[in-house]
């Protein structure tokens, strides 16, 4: 069987990104879902390329895309499948503050072992090869992929004796959330969109991630990947680790946290 490969994730993202900074330059349309979430079409003609591409690399492999499950197409996966989130932060996109990635995630047995993390405006990639392997590079929409010399290891920082920075939804701060940062020592607060807070926390800009909130699974694969082959640690609030493929919860995650170099509560 043949598999797709980072190097190939990165490609796809990067040729997305591209598509998704051509709409971004425009007076593009917003339109509702039914859950009167925005979308844009940004949204459905990157997840058309991401699709083509993923299909192109890996035949086999089933994709659950958030617009295609929002038209009611979920197909049947096995134990091996990707979650793609062709624009994850589609505010943050609509408010033009750049802080929006392309999201692509492989899943196996429940556990992300592979993503890319492509935030256009910013001209950042982050790309987990593997479960253990994990590098960012600076590179432009629809340019090559980074070689080796161009890319640069992820890994979590060691924490600093002043205290956690930790890193907070843009669009999403919440109660709770403030009320779990009240256990630690915290020296900074940052905020963020989409999945860059798994990202920068893997990229040591960051401590502590907490996510009091709903997202689905598409939302947060790719930054998982990244971030826990980074050294972070993504768990639920019950302390077991956050896992993939729960169709019978329609593909909602419960709240998170991911810990950098900080013992989780």
């Amino acid at each position: 069987m043949t598999t797709i490969t980072g190097e190939q994730l990165a490609r796809i993202a990067l040729d997305a990104g591209k598509l998704v900074m051509d709409i971004y330059s425009t007076d593009f349309d917003v339109e509702r879902k039914d859950d009167a979430s925005p979308v844009t079409e940004a949204d459905a003609k990157a997840e058309i390329l991401i699709l083509d591409g993923l299909k192109a690399a890996e035949p086999d492999l089933k994709v659950i895309a958030e617009e295609s499950v929002s038209a009611g197409k979920i197909p049947e996966h096995g134990h091996r499948f990707a979650l793609v989130d062709p624009l994850d932060g589609t505010r943050e996109f609509i408010n033009r503050n750049g802080q929006f990635t392309v999201n692509i995630g492989i899943i196996e047995h429940g556990k992300p072992v592979m993503g890319v993390v492509y935030a256009p405006a910013l001209n950042r990639l982050f790309v987990a090869d593997g479960p253990d392997s994990a590098w960012q590079a600076d590179v432009k929409p629809g340019a090559p992929v980074p070689s080796e010399d161009a890319r640069r290891p992820l890994h979590i920082r060691k924490c600093p004796d002043a205290g956690v920075t930790a890193i907070a939804s843009k669009s999403h701060r919440s109660p709770e959330t403030d009320a779990f940062l009240k256990k630690f020592k915290v020296d900074e607060i940052i905020s963020a969109g989409s999945s860059l807070k798994f990202c920068l926390l893997g990229a040591g800009e960051a401590d502590l991630y907490p996510r009091m909130g709903r997202t689905m699974e598409w939302d947060t694969a790719a930054g998982q990947a990244v971030a826990e082959a980074a050294g972070a640690v993504v768990l639920t609030e019950d302390g077991a680790p956050l896992r993939y493929g729960k169709r019978e919860r329609g593909y909602d995650n419960p709240h998170f946290i991911v810990y950098g170099d900080v013992s989780p509560v």
